[in-house]
């Protein structure tokens, strides 16, 4: 395990940009963070963006299979945040939760988490501010781990911030 987390650690800050931190928590049981872009987009805008277009603005380098793969979201209590690459499936989080246009929730360990046995329950929200939405990306994720969870806090960050910024740039490509 101790070696997983060293290796997630690696390849994580390999790919992260730099961010501004937004850590709201951390210890060695867990962590939060959150991340929130303003963007020029209506909250339907960004709300089909987000669910119907993922394959299109998340990061591939983010992702099981690269460019091999397709990412959805099926947006309803029970759907997955899944990436299909050929043969090779994965789900990445559970849909739990939908208020469409205000809020997206769903559980789960994202990305080498899920192997480290670690749970977290991912939260978009989405709030109009004048012609704008504001997204924020909140991540609460915890468990039992043999070292301090607390340290992941500000890779999963940059990396969520990344993710976001994805959105955020192909929603203003795409006006």
């Amino acid at each position: 395990m101790r070696r997983t987390l060293t290796s997630f650690v690696l390849l994580v800050a390999a790919f992260a940009l730099p961010a501004q931190a937004e850590v709201k928590d951390s210890s060695a049981a867990g962590f939060t963070v959150e991340n929130s872009v303003v963007i020029a987009a209506s909250p339907a805008r960004v709300w089909q963006a987000m669910t119907a277009d993922i394959d299109q603005w998340w990061p591939k380098d983010h992702s099981w299979w690269g460019k091999e793969a397709t990412l959805s979201i099926d947006a309803r209590a029970g759907g997955c945040f899944c990436e299909i690459g050929g043969a090779k499936q994965a789900q990445h989080l559970q849909v739990v939760y939908v208020d469409p246009e205000k809020t997206l929730r769903m559980v789960g360990g994202l990305g080498p988490m899920q192997g480290m046995g670690l749970h977290g329950v991912a939260e978009w929200t989405l709030q109009a501010e004048g012609p704008a939405t504001r997204v924020s990306w909140r991540y609460r994720a915890g468990g039992h781990a043999p070292d301090d969870l607390g340290k992941l806090a500000p890779i999963v960050d940059k990396v969520q911030a990344q993710q976001l910024g994805g959105l955020a740039q192909w929603l203003q490509a795409a006006r």
